[in-house]
C-alpha cells in the first residue's frame, strides 16, 4: 500500500496551509473536556464541489477555509471532530482515522465527535461528490502531524533533551536513549504551550510505518450503536415542549394553496393547530414548497389530522406534466441536432461515409432517492437565534439557508448533525430543515417536522429523466470511425433558475464530453429539455444515464461486429494515453486536470483486472450470461462484470458481481468494499425497479409498493471487490458514488448474452417477460 509522501506532488496544499491554536476554552467546553489542549488547522482554500451557486454560475463552488479540531484530555483520551456527515460511507471514521494515524494515537483511545455546521471553522461541509478523502487526506495528515510534533516538543522540554531524540509511539512519547515514556494525557497541558509548527517544517510519517491507513478491516465507529439501536438519527431527537408537525404540500411542483378547511383536522385527538406554511415560487433552490401544517402532540396524530384536511390546490403551469408524453418529446429531440458541446473531426461526414451505423436510443426515468430514513428535522427558534437538529449532508449550507430564510445572522444559527439513515444526495437539500425553522418561529416552541414515505416519494428532488441517443459509424473492418452522442435531460440548474434548458457544465462532464474512446470523429450534443418538477443530484448524478448508454453501445458494437465484449471495449478505449477532449472549461469534478487527467491506462487496467479476477469468458450454465462495463467518474475508474441468470419465465437473478476500482490512494479498504457492494445493490435496484412517473403533474407513486427497491433476497449472491494498488504519487479519488454507473450497462450486456434481448430502457420491469 503506497501513500503520498510528498504533498507538493498532489495539489500544492502546502502553499496555503498553516496550523494554529485556537480558543481552548470555547472548544474544550464544547467537547466536554477539562484541561488538555486543542489544535486547529486552517487548511487550503480551494474550489468546492458544490452545485448550489445560483443562476449562471453552476457548477463552481465558493472558496472556503476548512478547520479541523483535535483535543487531548488529561486522561489521554483524544477527541477528533468529524466535519462531514455520516450516511454509510464511513467518513466519520476515515477522516479522524487519518488524524489518529499521523498523531500516533491509539485508535482504541480515540473518540469521534460530530462537528456542527460552521463553514468558517470547518470549511466546506457538503458531504457529496465523493470528495471527503480526496480533499482532506493531506490536511488531516498535517493536523495529526502537528499534534504529534507538539506532544514530542513538550516531552523533550520536560526531559531537557533535543526534540530529535524523542518520538511519539502508540499514544506515548518515548525517549529511547533513557527509556523514559510519557502518555499523551500527561503531556496535554505542556503541549498546549508549544508553538504550533509550520506546515513547511512538518514531517509526515513514512507510509511504511502506517498502522491503520490502508491496512486491515477498521470498522466504523458507530457500528455498535447502529446495530444495537442506540445510534441517534434525526427522528430520535426529543426536546422539552416539542411539537410534532406534518405538512400537506402542493401535489404539483409550483402549485399553490387556494383554500383549506381545518375543522375536521382539529377534531382528531392530539391535533392542536392547523396553519399555512409559507412557500416560495418555483424554482427557488431548496426553499419549502409551502402548504398546510398540522401541529399535534405526536406524529401519528399529526398524520391523521392531515389526512382529514379539506384542501384545494391550484396546480399551476406544471399541472399537465405527463411522463409518457414527455418521453416522446425527449426522444424526438434526440433525433435532431442540438447544442454541440464537444466536436472533434467531422462526425457527420464520417457517419455518412460509414460502412455500417449502429444506433442506440436509451431511456432512463426519474428516480427517487428513498433513503431508509425519510427527511426529518427539529428546530428551536427563539427570537433571532435558531438551533436545528437534522440528518443533513450539508450542515454549513443548512446553516446559511436557515439564516437567510429567517432573516437572522448566520452566527446565530446552530446546526447539529445526526446520523443519516441514507442520503444519496437528497439530504444535501435542506427544505425540511427550513420548514421546521419557519414553524418553530411561528409557534414559539421547538418543532419536529417529519416527512412520511409518501411525502418523500412525491416531493423529492428527483434524478433527472434522460434520453441518450448514440450513433456509431463503423468502417468495413468493424472499426468505429464516428461517434455522435445526443443527451437530452432536464438540468439540475433548473432548480436554481428558470429557463435552464441545457445541462450545466458539471452535468455535461459526467460521461458525455469526457467520453474517453479513441475515435477520430466525435460529436457530443445537448438538445434543450425543460424541467417540470424539482431536479436534484442523485448518487452518481448524470453518470448513470451516460454510462448506461455508452457501455450498452459497446455491447451493441460487439454484437454488430461479432466480437467479444471485453475486446471491443478495450479496442474503443485504445492506446494508453491522457485524453484531452476539445472542450472549453471541461468539468473535472472540481479537480485540476494535471493531477486528475483522463488516463486510459488506468481505465484499461480496471477492465483487465476485473476480467482476470472475474474469470471473463468462463463457461456459464444455460440461461446465464456475462456482461462487462467500465466508467470513470468522480476521478476514479470502475469496471464491473455482472453474471445474470434468466429462467424460462423471464425471472432474473444475479449470482455474481465482480468490481475493480482504482481510487488512487485510499484510507480504509473495508469501506471501499462496502461501498462497491452497496453500489451493486443500488445499481441492480435502479435497473430493475426504479421509475417515478407523472400524470397531470403529479407523481403517480407513493411508497415501496409502487416504487419498489431491491429486497434482500434479490441482492447479488456474491460481490467481489478488487482494489488497484495506487502508485506512490497517485492522489485519492472518489469511492461513494462511482460504483453505481457501470452496473446497469454490465447487467444489460449480460442479459443480452443470456437471452439475446437488448434492453435499452430502464427500469427492466417486465421487459424480459414480453
Amino acid at each position: 500500500m503506497n501513500f503520498i509522501e510528498n504533498p507538493t506532488k498532489l495539489r500544492g496544499f502546502e502553499k496555503n496551509l498553516k496550523v494554529e491554536k485556537v480558543s481552548r476554552r470555547s472548544i474544550l467546553k464544547g467537547l466536554g473536556i477539562t484541561g488538555g489542549f486543542v489544535l486547529a488547522a486552517p487548511v487550503m482554500s480551494r474550489r468546492a464541489f458544490a452545485y448550489e451557486t445560483g443562476a449562471g454560475k453552476m457548477p463552481h463552488g465558493v472558496v472556503v477555509d476548512p478547520r479541523v479540531f483535535v483535543a487531548v484530555a488529561p486522561d489521554g483520551t483524544v477527541t477528533i471532530l468529524a466535519h462531514r456527515a455520516e450516511m454509510g460511507t464511513g467518513v466519520r471514521t476515515s477522516l479522524p482515522l487519518i488524524v489518529a494515524e499521523e498523531m500516533e494515537a491509539d485508535w482504541s483511545r480515540v473518540k469521534v465527535q460530530q462537528a456542527h455546521g460552521d463553514e468558517v471553522k470547518f470549511g466546506n461541509q457538503d458531504t457529496d461528490g465523493s470528495r471527503s478523502t480526496r480533499h482532506y487526506l493531506i490536511p488531516m495528515r498535517q493536523i495529526g502531524a502537528s499534534a504529534r510534533t507538539m506532544l514530542e516538543q513538550a516531552a523533550a522540554k520536560r526531559w531537557g533533551v533535543p526534540a530529535t531524540e524523542v518520538k511519539a509511539v502508540n499514544h506515548e512519547v518515548v525517549h529511547s536513549a533513557s527509556g523514559r515514556k510519557l502518555g499523551f494525557g500527561e503531556l496535554a497541558a505542556d503541549a498546549a504551550k508549544q508553538s504550533v509548527p509550520s506546515i513547511e517544517g512538518l514531517k509526515l510519517k513514512d507510509p511504511k510505518d502506517f498502522r491503520y491507513l490502508g491496512k486491515g478491516q477498521i470498522g466504523i465507529v458507530d457500528l455498535h450503536d447502529i446495530t444495537t439501536g442506540k445510534a441517534r438519527y434525526g427522528a430520535d431527537v426529543r426536546l422539552p415542549g416539542m411539537k410534532y408537525a406534518v405538512i400537506a404540500r402542493p401535489p404539483v411542483t409550483g402549485g399553490k394553496l387556494v383554500s383549506f378547511d381545518p375543522d375536521t383536522a382539529l377534531k382528531v385527538p392530539g391535533v392542536e393547530k392547523v396553519m399555512q406554511v409559507r412557500g416560495w415560487p418555483w424554482p427557488s433552490k431548496f426553499q419549502p414548497l409551502g402548504g398546510v401544517a398540522v401541529i399535534a402532540r405526536n406524529t401519528g396524530a399529526a398524520i391523521k389530522g392531515r389526512d382529514a384536511l379539506k384542501l384545494t390546490w391550484d396546480d399551476g403551469a406544471n399541472g399537465k406534466y405527463d411522463s409518457v408524453a414527455y418521453r416522446k418529446e425527449l426522444e424526438e429531440a434526440s433525433r435532431k441536432p442540438g447544442l454541440v458541446v464537444r466536436q472533434e473531426g467531422d462526425a457527420d461526414a464520417a457517419l455518412k461515409g460509414a460502412d455500417k451505423v449502429v444506433v442506440g436510443e436509451y431511456y432512463l426515468p426519474h428516480l427517487a432517492h428513498v433513503s431508509m430514513e425519510p427527511p426529518v428535522a427539529v428546530a428551536d427558534v427563539k427570537g433571532d437565534k435558531a438551533e436545528i437538529w437534522a440528518p443533513v449532508q450539508s450542515p454549513g449550507g443548512t446553516r446559511e439557508d436557515v439564516a437567510k430564510t429567517l432573516g437572522i445572522p448566520e452566527d446565530n444559527v446552530t446546526v447539529n448533525v445526526t446520523l443519516l439513515g441514507g442520503g444519496f444526495g437528497r439530504k444535501s437539500k435542506c427544505d425540511f430543515a427550513l420548514e421546521a425553522a419557519l414553524l418553530s418561529r411561528e409557534l414559539g416552541a421547538p418543532v419536529k417536522v417529519q416527512w412520511t414515505r409518501e411525502d418523500d416519494v412525491r416531493h423529492d428532488f428527483l434524478h433527472t429523466v434522460s434520453v441518450e441517443r448514440i450513433e456509431a459509424g463503423l468502417d468495413k473492418n468493424g472499426k468505429v470511425i464516428a461517434w455522435r452522442h445526443r443527451s437530452v435531460a432536464p438540468s439540475i440548474a433548473s432548480t436554481f433558475a428558470a429557463g435552464a434548458n441545457h445541462q450545466a457544465p458539471f452535468e455535461l462532464g459526467m460521461g458525455l464530453v469526457d467520453m474517453p474512446f479513441e475515435i477520430a470523429n466525435i460529436s457530443c450534443e445537448n438538445p434543450e429539455a425543460a424541467a417540470f418538477t424539482r431536479i436534484g443530484w442523485f448518487r452518481s448524478v448524470s453518470n448513470i444515464p451516460r454510462a448506461f448508454a455508452v457501455q450498452s453501445m459497446v455491447g451493441e458494437i460487439a454484437q454488430a461486429t461479432g466480437r467479444d465484449q471485453k475486446e471491443t471495449l478495450l479496442a474503443l478505449i485504445g492506446s494508453p494515453r491522457i485524453v484531452k477532449p476539445a472542450v472549453k472549461d471541461m468539468w473535472n469534478y472540481g479537480e485540476p486536470y494535471d493531477s486528475y487527467p483522463i488516463d486510459t491506462a488506468r481505465l484499461r487496467k480496471v477492465v483487465e483486472l476485473v476480467a482476470e479476477k472475474g474469470e471473463w469468458g468462463r463457461q456459464v450454465p444455460k440461461g446465464h450470461g456475462l456482461g462487462i462495463a467500465v466508467h470513470r467518474s468522480f476521478v476514479s475508474y470502475i469496471a464491473t462484470i455482472v453474471e445474470v441468470a434468466v429462467d424460462e419465465k423471464g425471472k432474473l437473478t444475479v449470482p455474481r458481481v465482480d468490481t475493480a476500482i482504482d481510487c488512487g490512494t485510499y484510507v480504509n479498504p473495508e469501506r471501499i468494499a462496502s461501498q462497491m457492494e452497496g453500489a451493486a445493490i443500488m445499481g441492480l435496484s435502479v435497473a430493475k425497479y426504479g421509475a417515478i412517473t407523472f400524470k397531470d403533474g403529479k407523481v403517480e407513486q407513493k411508497n415501496f409498493d409502487d416504487f419498489q427497491v431491491l429486497r434482500m433476497d434479490e441482492s447479488p449472491l456474491v460481490t467481489n471487490v478488487y482494489i488497484v494498488p495506487p502508485g506512490p504519487d497517485t492522489p485519492p479519488s472518489g469511492v461513494g458514488e462511482p460504483g453505481v454507473p457501470p452496473f446497469a450497462p454490465a447487467l444489460m450486456n449480460a442479459i443480452f448474452a443470456a437471452t439475446g434481448k437488448r434492453i435499452r430502457s430502464l427500469p427492466l420491469g417486465k421487459q424480459l417477460e414480453a
